[in-house]
C-alpha cells in the first residue's frame, strides 16, 4: 500500500467495511495524496459496547472496541473514519494529531462530542445513510404482520398446515382499506410515506415539528396530534428521533389509546417503547400483532418474555443492513473527507 500525504486511519467492521470505505476516499479524494491504513472490528459477529459499562468510556452509548485498541489503530493520523471506533476524552488526548473524525451513522454516539468541541476536533456523519433500507423493512414488517406472513410461517417449520388463517376472522386486511399512522416524519418517515401511497391506505401523520410537503397533502395524506392518530390507525409504525419526549413514549397508557386488533411496527429506536408494557398488553389480546425491530438491550435475553408471545414478530436490528446504506454511507463520508482536505466547508457537522 502506497505511504505518504495525508494520514488517515479508516476504522471499518463486516458490515461497513474498510476496503468500501477506502474505495470511497480514493474515488472522491483524489487530487489529494492520501497515507490510508484499514481495520475491520469484528461487529456486528461480536456484539458492541455501551459506555456507561466500561470505565474511561462516559459519554458514550452505542461502540466496538478497546480504548487501547483504537489509540493504537488511531496512531498519528490526522483523519478517522469508522461507524463504531470509541472517541471517548481520554481516546482523544493520546491521538493529538487528530483533526477531524469522519462517523458513517445518523448520530455520533460512539464519541464524546463535548470532547471533541474542546480539543479542536471536527465531527462529521451520514444523516439519512440508511433511510431508504429502512423505509422498505418498514413495509415488509407491515405486511408481515398484517398478512399472517409470520404465523403462517413459524406454523410450517413446526409442521403444522394452518388452513384456519384463510378464515375471515383470522385472515388480515388489506392495506388499502387501512388506515396507517406514522409518529415522526424524519428522513425514514418520509419514505414510508411515498410506499404507502402506493397501497392506497389512508395516512395520518404525527410529528409537531415539521410540516408534511406539498406532494404529501396533495395527496391527501393528513398531519394530526397523537391521540388521533393513536385512535383512528390500524397500524402505527415508529420513526421519531430518542429524546426525552419521545423515551417511552409507547407506554401503557399510549398503547390502551389505540384501536383493539391494531398493529405496533417499530423499526426505529429500541427506547421509544416501554417493553413490560407491550407485553402486558399484547398478552391481553389488546393488539392483534407487533413487529419489533429494535430493543432496550441488545441482543436481547434468550428468556425475554415477549419472545413468547405468538402475536409478536421480532428481528435482531437488521432493517438498515442493506449494501447501499454501506455504499452511500461510505461515499457521503468521504464526500466530507474531500471538502475537509480542499479547505471547503463541512455540510454535516454534528
Amino acid at each position: 500500500m502506497k505511504r505518504g500525504g495525508r494520514k488517515i486511519s479508516v476504522i471499518g467492521d463486516r458490515f461497513m467495511l474498510s476496503s468500501m470505505f477506502e474505495a470511497a476516499l480514493r474515488e472522491h479524494c483524489r487530487l489529494h495524496e492520501l497515507d490510508i491504513r484499514t481495520h475491520d472490528l469484528p461487529w456486528p459477529d461480536q456484539p458492541m459496547e455501551h459506555g456507561y459499562a466500561v470505565a474511561g468510556m462516559a459519554g458514550l452509548k452505542e461502540y466496538m472496541g478497546t480504548a487501547e485498541e483504537t489509540v493504537r489503530l488511531v496512531g498519528d493520523a490526522e483523519i478517522v473514519v469508522t461507524q463504531l471506533a470509541p472517541f471517548s476524552a481520554g481516546i482523544m488526548d493520546q491521538t493529538p494529531n487528530l483533526k477531524l473524525i469522519a462517523v458513517s451513522r445518523g448520530g455520533p454516539v460512539n464519541i464524546d462530542m463535548k470532547a471533541a468541541r474542546d480539543r479542536g476536533i471536527t465531527v462529521v456523519n451520514t444523516p439519512g445513510r440508511n433511510a431508504s433500507a429502512v423505509a422498505e423493512f418498514t413495509i415488509g414488517a407491515i405486511l408481515a404482520e398484517t398478512r399472517n406472513i409470520t404465523k403462517g410461517h413459524d406454523a410450517l417449520r413446526k409442521g403444522e398446515y394452518r388452513g384456519d388463517l384463510y378464515r375471515a376472522d383470522v385472515t388480515g386486511r388489506e392495506l388499502s382499506e387501512m388506515t396507517v399512522g406514522l409518529i415522526g416524519y424524519g428522513e425514514v418517515g418520509r419514505r414510508v410515506v411515498n410506499f404507502l401511497k402506493v397501497f392506497g391506505c389512508r395516512i395520518l401523520v404525527c410529528d409537531p415539528y415539521v410540516q408534511l410537503s406539498a406532494q404529501d397533502m396533495k395527496d391527501g395524506v393528513m398531519q394530526c396530534d397523537l391521540d388521533k392518530l393513536l385512535a383512528e390507525s390500524d397500524v402505527v409504525s415508529l420513526h421519531p428521533r430518542v429524546t426525552a419526549e419521545t423515551t417511552r413514549m409507547m407506554n401503557e397508557k399510549t398503547l390502551r389509546k389505540m384501536k383493539k386488533d391494531a398493529t405496533l411496527v417499530n423499526t426505529a429506536r429500541g427506547p421509544l417503547m416501554d417493553y413490560d408494557a407491550l407485553y402486558e398488553v399484547m398478552k391481553s389480546g389488546h393488539l392483534r400483532g407487533a413487529m419489533l425491530e429494535t430493543f432496550a438491550i441488545e441482543p436481547v435475553p434468550p428468556d425475554w418474555p415477549l419472545l413468547q408471545l405468538p402475536n409478536v414478530t421480532l428481528t435482531p436490528h437488521i432493517a438498515g443492513a442493506s449494501v447501499r446504506t454501506v455504499t452511500y454511507a461510505a461515499g457521503l463520508a468521504a464526500a466530507e473527507v474531500n471538502r475537509y482536505l480542499s479547505g471547503q466547508p463541512l455540510v454535516h457537522v454534528c
